[in-house]
C-alpha cells in the first residue's frame, strides 16, 4: 500500500514545499565574552611588558619608553574601539575594563622594581622564564587579533562585501601596521 497522498493522485513533494532558514552565525562587535578575551590577553602582555621595561638595563631604557608607548597606545585604540562598541554593558563597567588595561602596565612595572634586587637577567632560568612569558603573550595576542579583530572585520563587518578599492586599502593598512610595529619590535 502506498501513502495516503499517492493514493489521492498528490504526488508532490513535501520538502519542496517546506521552507528552511539557517541562520549564519555571526559574530558580534558588541559580544562582551570576546571583548574580555581581548582584553585579557592584551592585560597579560601589558603586565610582562612592564616587568620588561623595568628589568631590561639602562642601556635599552630609553627605545623602550618609546617602544611602549607607541605600541600600548594602538593597543589601547584596538581596546577601546571594542570596549566602546559593547552597547550592552553599562558605563561603570567600560570604565572598570579601560581603568584595568590603563593601570596594568605600571603594575607590571611595579612588579618588576620589586624583583629587581633579586632578578639575574643572564641567568639562564630568567631567560627561559622571560621567554616563555613572552612567548605565551605573545600567542595570546596572535590569536585575538587573527580570531577576534582581523577575522571579525574582514569576514563579518564592513569589508565582507567592500569594493576592490576599499579592500585594497584595507589590506595596505593591515599590511603598513604588521610592518610598523615590527619594526618597532625589532628596533626595541
Amino acid at each position: 500500500m502506498g501513502h495516503p497522498e499517492s493514493m489521492n493522485g498528490d504526488v508532490s513533494d513535501k520538502s519542496s514545499q517546506t521552507n528552511v532558514q539557517v541562520k549564519e552565525h555571526v559574530p558580534r562587535m558588541d559580544d562582551p565574552l570576546s571583548v574580555l578575551i581581548l582584553e585579557a590577553g592584551i592585560i597579560f602582555h601589558s603586565a610582562i611588558i612592564g616587568v620588561t621595561l623595568v628589568v631590561a638595563g639602562d642601556s635599552f631604557y630609553r627605545i623602550l619608553v618609546v617602544v611602549i608607548i607607541f605600541h600600548q597606545m594602538f593597543e589601547g585604540l584596538a581596546l577601546g574601539v571594542r570596549i566602546s562598541n559593547l552597547n550592552s554593558v553599562p558605563t561603570w563597567k567600560k570604565l572598570l575594563m579601560a581603568s584595568a588595561f590603563a593601570l596594568i602596565t605600571p603594575l607590571g612595572m611595579a612588579i618588576g622594581l620589586g624583583a629587581l634586587n633579586s632578578f639575574n637577567g643572564n641567568d639562564r632560568s630568567t631567560i627561559i622564564a622571560i621567554g616563555t612569558l613572552d612567548a605565551f603573550s605573545a600567542g595570546i595576542l596572535v590569536w585575538t587579533g587573527f580570531v577576534q579583530m582581523w577575522s571579525h572585520d574582514w569576514m563579518y563587518g564592513e569589508l565582507r562585501d567592500a569594493g576592490a578599492v576599499q579592500t585594497g586599502l584595507g589590506m595596505f593598512a593591515l599590511v603598513a601596521g604588521l610592518v610598523a610595529m615590527s619594526v618597532l619590535g625589532k628596533w626595541a
